[in-house]
């Protein structure tokens, strides 16, 4: 993002595009992180909430380097809820599940945001108001922001969301053995990212998504018309 406005400029895309991010960074990143409190809340965990996650205060969630990726790359992270997985009756179920709501709600999110797209369509263009590609275009890339991050964090790799899901498949002996290289995989993603050679796969899973939330959003506004 950052370095598309270093070469080309501003243009009111860029702009659009750089607000929307600056949303999800303070307004939807703590959403995602609130989500794994709360489930792990009421999955008998009450770690989040002693350690005050368990709120949609921005400050408590922000991760300075995980901001800076979504403006850099589009790809970021928030500080990780901390959670104690023996207080789970099952604990491996409930480390996948408490993982699992985090991009979930951006998945969530981004079907909200297309669904406001549509409503925003429909009410402005009727009303012969400009403003309809304006909030058009910043809830699509909003939408958009969103499905990236729920991408980025199900890659099965430690600390992200997906090496939690993985823990439920392979043996614990295997898992454990992979999170004593947390730091340095981690390392690899976010080099491979920076150099452009995930960004290929992941954008390429992320428009599938994104075609088939904007289906399901437009069916409504289908029935409508």
């Amino acid at each position: 993002m950052i370095f598309d406005i270093i070469r080309n400029g501003f243009s009111m895309d860029t702009v659009l595009n750089l607000l929307a991010r600056v949303f999800v960074v303070f307004c939807t990143l703590p959403v995602h992180e609130y989500a794994h409190a709360l489930i792990a809340t009421k999955l008998g965990d009450d770690t989040p909430r002693l350690k005050g996650r368990l709120t949609l205060a921005p400050l408590a969630h922000i991760d300075l380097i995980g901001a800076l990726m979504i403006f850099l790359v589009g790809f970021g992270y928030a500080k990780p809820v901390p959670v104690n997985p023996r207080r789970f009756k099952n604990p491996k179920a409930g480390m996948a599940l408490t993982a699992f709501a985090g991009p979930f709600s951006n998945v969530l999110m981004a079907v909200i945001f297309m669904l406001l797209c549509n409503i925003a369509s429909i009410v402005f263009d009727n009303s012969g108001v400009m403003f309809a590609g304006v909030a058009y275009s910043f809830f699509f890339f909003a939408a958009q922001i969103n499905v990236s991050l729920a991408v980025f964090n199900l890659i099965p790799i430690p600390p992200l969301d997906g090496s939690r899901i993985l823990n439920l498949i392979i043996p614990s002996k295997y898992y454990f053995k992979i999170m004593q290289y947390e730091r340095y995989i981690i390392l690899a993603v976010f080099a491979l990212i920076f150099f452009g050679i995930l960004d290929g796969p992941l954008t390429f899973v992320s428009n599938l998504i994104m075609r088939f939330i904007v289906f399901i959003a437009g069916l409504p506004f289908g029935l409508i018309n």
